[in-house]
């Protein structure tokens, strides 16, 4: 019997904003800027950090680096009490620069580290996907073979594709293989239908959601036309970074608790909305009883 509901496997990173007055920057030798702050972040982190929040039984699993950073992730997971699984690897831990507007916008500045093609000894994450109900798969290069094993595994899963234009074929073994498909609107303009059509016929997904920040989002049902679900309005917009990995975690909480889809993808929004209010990634998290589910 499980005795964990959600295992992430990858996407674990530090986050260092900076709030600027505007997006794109001007080209100045020196912008003055607010206190610059770091945060433990990435969509793995995101995820794992608001199922475990919602109170769901969660382990995350990843690769950091023996280095400053790693140890700023692991003491965060030490006071967050979120059981977290890892290997070191020489190429260090993964970081962004989010240069974050007034609106609450962001650009990400994303390195990424570890090499292409790198491997991880599948002990890293095999026992933890015998002990769970569902895996949430972040699109690493190696955590593709963590979604194929879950699905050997018989266990739900999902994935957040990101900004995926529908063609590049990194994401595809994500897309295709994954029961739940999160993605952004923003490469999708005018295709959207088409991307997601693709994945239902090319792939395992039961559920397509479409996300589009303050246009809310698009839940997409084989055979179905798209039905768009409103964003929950927002008195102040603080900061934007981590919405869409809040988002998901309502969604997955609710679809663990065997809501239909509709009231899935309404937790999925009031999660999303409680994250933008508050400056930083992934610095608060909605509860279950917020959520009232």
């Amino acid at each position: 019997m499980a005795d964990l509901d959600v295992v992430v496997v990858g996407g674990v990173g530090v986050d260092t904003i900076v709030r600027v007055g505007e997006l794109p920057l001007p080209v100045e030798d020196t912008i003055k800027v607010p206190p610059i702050r770091r945060y433990v972040g990435h969509t793995g982190n995101g995820v794992a950090m608001g199922c475990h929040t919602l109170g769901l039984r969660t382990h995350l699993a990843d690769v950091i680096g023996d280095d400053p950073d790693g140890a700023f992730v692991l003491e965060h997971y030490r006071r967050a009490g979120l059981p977290f699984a890892y290997r070191t690897h020489p190429s260090g831990t993964r970081c962004a620069v989010n240069l974050v507007d007034p609106d609450g916008q962001r650009t990400s500045l994303y390195d990424g580290r570890h090499p292409d093609g790198m491997t991880v000894a599948p002990s890293l994450y095999q026992p933890l996907l015998r002990r769970t109900r569902h895996a949430h798969l972040s699109i690493v290069d190696w955590a593709r073979h963590a979604l194929a094993d879950a699905v050997e595994l018989g266990l739900s899963t999902s994935t957040d594709l990101h900004n995926w234009d529908g063609v590049s074929e990194f994401r595809q073994d994500f897309a295709y293989g994954a029961d739940l498909v999160f993605l952004s609107a923003g490469k999708l303009r005018g295709r959207m239908s088409a991307v997601v059509e693709d994945i239902f016929e090319r792939g395992r997904a039961k559920v397509v959601v479409v996300m589009d920040g303050g246009r809310g989002s698009f839940l997409c049902l084989p055979g179905s036309s798209p039905l768009h679900v409103p964003a929950v309005p927002v008195d102040c917009v603080v900061d934007t970074n981590g919405a869409g990995d809040s988002y998901v975690a309502g969604f997955v909480y609710a679809f663990l608790a065997g809501r239909e889809w509709g009231e899935c993808a309404r937790a999925g929004a009031l999660a999303g909305a409680h994250a933008v209010r508050s400056a930083g990634t992934h610095t608060s998290f909605i509860s279950a009883g917020e959520l009232g589910l």
